[in-house]
């Protein structure tokens, strides 16, 4: 149940919209049932708010859970209600946000309220890829809700309040929730659950206002990218040379105003997606990770380059929704191989082939910046020339190649080192060889597979440009369903 110093829930309905512009529908609406005595018990509004209003003038409908009511929970009206938004919002085009705080199914109603949650998947199903979806979690979303919230774009939650769960941590074998608290917004975010913590509501408010005033209405909304820059197009940015160690960082260092919305930060750390804008054009950002800074630029952390599982279904499942909505995708790579752990390996080759997939299948946009090591199969996934990368560019003295060329050499001349008077001189000697004529990112650039070399405080300009020049891009596939990878 949530506590009683929180907002109410047409507060957050008014918190979230421009001022005066939220209208509610379905006020009238409550329970039909009259079973176990819930003729005696008054629920207005059947315990959600629901109806439209507008974010910076933009549409949206939202739907606002009240636990006061019965703790919020769901039933067959409260699900109609829910689903008639969807409906609304799929006619007009606009995004849905759901605002939850329900204890999950009402029991009162049982077949009804899981006919009701039925619905709701049916609904939110049908409008993935169309609308945007966004739910945010201010106290319970235990049960059939945590399924709801899986099935939107993006989950904000948060720290204080919010407890997400399909069986409430006391319920788990051999685990209580003073031990591990699997229900708490910290925990959620590191499994991926959630994309986005927030310290208190008006602050999760705040996020969701930001991210919907970068998102289109649409998987048709093709003005989306309206206005201009107030930043200079072709601004220097001398420190993304050093910043690219951590991409967050690097990413805001080249945006308009230094602008990025970073998307599940706390889950697989070693990959960063998120969004910027460059030119005021929203653009997609997935990123290897190797460094990460302080708040004063100082690195804190740091990471192999490698894939891991985690972070190919992090930058898989951001690549399909920028794909859905034609958001152009921004790659900056820096990666020599898989993490070689026994854990990793049960899942990684099925990981890394959904995130070959997804960069593959992806018809928008699509430029990749080499910032550093780009080695095997693990470069090739990583929205790669061979893949369908429209324009890759790379930073001076990359890597480019199989693997690093010491290795290589060691396989190559295995017997050479063995007869050598010098191996140490002799595998340096082959090493530089080996890299000058197929390790590089110039002798890559030669053979066409890289587009330009380019200076590091230049990048912005360099990226600006080209997605300017893939604005009108068009692209047919072979007509199929859908695929199965």
């Amino acid at each position: 149940m949530s506590s009683m110093s929180q907002m109410s829930a047409m507060d957050r309905v008014k918190t979230l919209l421009d001022e005066n512009s939220f209208v509610e529908m379905g006020a009238c609406v409550t329970k039909r049932s009259t079973d176990f005595n819930l003729q005696e018990k008054s629920i207005p509004a059947d315990g959600v708010i629901t109806g439209y209003g507008t974010i910076d003038g933009s549409l949206v409908y939202v739907y606002s859970q009240d636990a006061s009511q019965l703790g919020g929970s769901m039933g067959e009206m409260h699900a109609k209600k829910i689903g008639r938004i969807y409906d609304m919002a799929l006619k007009v085009a606009a995004p849905v946000i759901g605002l939850i705080d329900c204890a999950g199914l009402r029991l009162q109603e049982a077949t009804d309220a899981l006919a009701g949650f039925g619905e709701l998947y049916l609904k939110q199903t049908m409008a993935s890829g169309v609308i945007p979806q966004i739910s945010a979690i201010f106290g319970t979303c235990a049960g059939g809700s945590a399924i709801s919230a899986a099935l939107s774009d993006f989950t904000f939650m948060t720290k204080e309040g919010g407890r997400l769960f399909v069986n409430s941590p006391n319920a788990l074998e051999g685990n209580y929730i003073e031990k591990c608290d699997t229900s708490s917004a910290s925990y959620q975010a590191r499994t991926g659950m959630v994309d986005f913590v927030a310290e208190d509501e008006r602050e999760a408010l705040a996020q969701i206002r930001s991210l919907i005033s970068i998102l289109p209405a649409s998987n048709e909304d093709e003005d989306f990218h309206s206005g201009e820059s107030t930043d200079d197009l072709n601004r220097q940015v001398p420190s993304f040379g050093v910043a690219v160690k951590d991409p967050a960082v690097a990413l805001a260092e080249i945006s308009d105003d230094h602008f990025f919305m970073e998307v599940k930060k706390e889950y697989a750390r070693n990959m960063v997606t998120g969004f910027i804008r460059l030119d005021n054009m929203t653009v997609g950002a997935v990123a290897n990770r190797t460094a990460l800074f302080d708040a004063e630029g100082k690195e804190a952390e740091s990471f192999q380059a490698l894939f891991t599982t985690g972070g190919a279904k992090k930058a898989e499942s951001f690549v399909s929704f920028c794909d859905a909505f034609h958001i152009p995708v921004l790659t900056l790579t820096n990666v020599a191989g898989y993490e070689a752990v026994k854990c990793e390996e049960k899942d990684m080759a099925k990981a890394v082939a959904k995130l070959t997939y997804a960069f593959a299948n992806a018809t928008v946009p699509k430029v990749n910046v080499i910032v550093g090591k780009a080695f095997g199969s693990a470069y090739i996934a990583m929205n790669s020339r061979h893949i369908g990368a429209d324009l890759v560019f790379a930073l001076p003295d990359t890597e480019v190649g199989m693997m690093d060329p010491q290795e290589a050499v060691k396989i190559m001349y295995a017997d050479e080192l063995k007869a050598a008077s010098d191996p140490a001189l002799l595998l340096r000697d082959k090493a530089e060889e080996y890299r000058e004529l197929q390790g590089s990112g110039e002798s890559a650039a030669k053979r066409g597979y890289i587009d330009n070399i380019i200076c590091p405080e230049e990048t912005r300009k360099h990226l600006i440009y080209a997605f300017d020049m893939l604005f009108t891009k068009r692209e047919r596939r072979p007509g199929r369903k859908h695929g199965t990878v």
